[in-house]
């Protein structure tokens, strides 16, 4: 069946879009130097305040208690609310400038932070779409609201499931949730039915108060704790505990869960010793935990073993455990009434493409690492649109029957709160030799160079902006839509089927999350970038 032809107010859109493609472009590669990280995006969420504030929006900075997040709205009148929203955190460990060459920013070392999704470009869809819907909104005096969120720290989850249970999502007509393709199947096409799963992520801290109380008692047997010297038995203080427990959950890791379902747990040292001083005891050292499973039940197992080995590390060490939650994200919910409009308006404008400019880029990659340029050095399907139902049958040949989700991101927790759909488009990739492995500076590099990444942002926003007009303007849409949730929610928010939000702890801004420092020296990361690097 043909895709319906477009509206009036969805082909104004098309054309607002095109108009402010330098901009957008621009703006993307303004947040891809940024690569700020989770937590931490303090020059890109002022960045996309003022800008959102600039086109008319207003803008509540520090949403949900989070500085880096924020919620902005534009209506005109009353009527349905789109949601759409922005992310823009990097990864520590992944600067990579603009190049066809491994290069990190100016100024900056390879350790410092980078976009590898990208959500540089992710966010500028979501903007790009906003700004598009409210010119045609407009022009076309259509009822309505554009409800845009910024979203920090996805990578560690962490900004949905807050603004979620402070009822940030709630009252919406449906929400529009765009990622980078990153993962076969899932380029270029819809999620069906198998949705991400739940994740929880945590940080157990280990504090050594008083380390001259290990062992050391005075001869009469009275019990009291005697003054130690550096030298004499303390206890092995919090960098031990740290050791310990970072390698007895590796250990246990495989009997934490059972070997199906695809989940997964991996971790990060934050705090370890800080050592000024090489003889006495670290009195702190924390440990990052993120676990991925289909179910809650498996993250709930998972979090229990862990709390067992850091009882059991913190006892062997003279310490004491704490462990604080990052975040607590609940599995996705399907809704085919949503993604079918995704869906039509995608078949509609087809699959992006990608034009002599990128190719040439690609082939100097390619000859950057000593291969032989290829004629055409894209993957095929980066240009190839893939149906829902067809992923959803590749996604579920891996995964066995009784497995409902897959993979983990917080997106999954707006869809708790208003019909929500998720799309993918794909990003640029290269065609490898037989055998050959690309570095991941090269990837990350595709991100942010403009002729690698403008058409994925270019298409992905003309997709959210026809299809978050087709929302507004569709009434039938909406209502199905609304009874689809409500049935799969078994009645909608607080329904007996509903998960209410798991939230139940502050926004983790405390801790010492990798960032960029300004010291008499400069800008820098916290890793100096006049360090050895490869």
């Amino acid at each position: 069946m043909p895709a319906a032809p477009f509206t009036p107010a969805q082909n104004t859109a098309l054309a607002a879009l095109a108009a402010r493609g330098a901009e957008i472009s621009d703006w993307c590669a303004t947040i891809f130097d940024f690569g700020e990280t989770a937590w931490r995006e303090y020059r890109s969420a002022e960045w996309y305040v003022q800008r959102l504030r600039d086109e008319g929006f207003t803008v509540e900075e520090g949403s949900g208690g989070m500085p880096t997040a924020f919620c902005a709205e534009w209506g005109n009148g009353d009527g349905p609310v789109i949601g759409l929203y922005a992310e823009y955190d990097g990864i520590p460990g992944n600067c990579q400038a603009r190049e066809p060459r491994r290069a990190p920013r100016p100024g900056l070392g390879f350790q410092a932070g980078g976009h590898t999704d990208p959500h540089s470009g992710l966010g500028m869809a979501g903007l790009g779409a906003a700004l598009a819907i409210k010119a045609a909104m407009e022009r076309h005096g259509i009822k309505g609201g554009i409800h845009f969120t910024g979203e920090p720290a996805e990578k560690l989850r962490g900004s949905k499931p807050i603004h979620a249970a402070k009822g940030y999502y709630d009252g919406l007509a449906a929400i529009l949730s765009f990622h980078p393709f990153y993962m076969a199947p899932l380029c270029n096409t819809v999620r069906w039915d198998t949705h991400c799963g739940a994740a929880y992520g945590m940080v157990y801290r280990f504090i050594c108060d008083a380390p001259e109380r290990w062992g050391a008692h005075d001869a009469s047997g009275s019990g009291a704790p005697i003054p130690q010297a550096h030298s004499a038995v303390r206890a092995p203080g919090a960098g031990e505990a740290l050791t310990l427990m970072f390698t007895a959950s590796k250990a246990l890791r495989d009997s934490m869960l059972p070997h199906t379902g695809g989940w997964s747990i991996s971790e990060a040292v934050l705090t370890h010793t800080q050592a000024t001083a090489d003889n006495l005891p670290a009195g702190l050292a924390e440990l990052q935990y993120m676990i991925r499973t289909p179910t809650l039940a498996m993250a709930e197992a998972a979090t229990a073993a862990l709390d067992r080995n850091a009882e059991a590390a913190a006892a062997m060490t003279g310490c004491r455990w704490e462990r604080h939650w990052v975040s607590k994200s609940r599995p996705g919910l399907a809704n085919h009434a949503m993604a079918g409009a995704v869906w039509e308006n995608l078949r509609s404008l087809g699959a992006p493409e990608w034009g002599p400019d990128a190719r040439a880029i690609a082939q100097s990659i390619q000859r950057e690492l000593g291969l032989e340029p290829m004629a055409d050095p894209f993957i095929p399907e980066m240009t190839q649109l893939l149906a829902p139902q067809e992923a959803e049958a590749a996604l579920r040949r891996d995964l066995p029957p009784s497995q409902s989700h897959s993979t983990s991101d917080d997106y999954t927790d707006m869809c708790w709160h208003a019909p929500t759909a998720r799309f993918y488009i794909a990003r640029p990739a290269l065609r490898a030799p037989e055998g050959y492995a690309y570095p991941a500076w090269v990837m990350n590099a595709l991100g942010g160079i403009p002729a690698t990444i403008d058409p994925m942002v270019r298409r992905a926003a003309q997709v959210l902006a026809t299809t978050g007009l087709r929302v507004l303007e569709d009434a039938t849409l909406r209502a199905d839509a609304a009874q689809e949730f409500t049935r799969r929610t078994g009645g909608g928010i607080g329904g007996s089927d509903w998960l209410a939000p798991l939230c139940d702890y502050d926004p983790p801004i405390h801790f010492r999350w990798p960032e960029y420092v300004t010291t008499p020296r400069g800008h820098d990361w916290w890793i100096p970038s006049t360090m050895p690097h490869a």
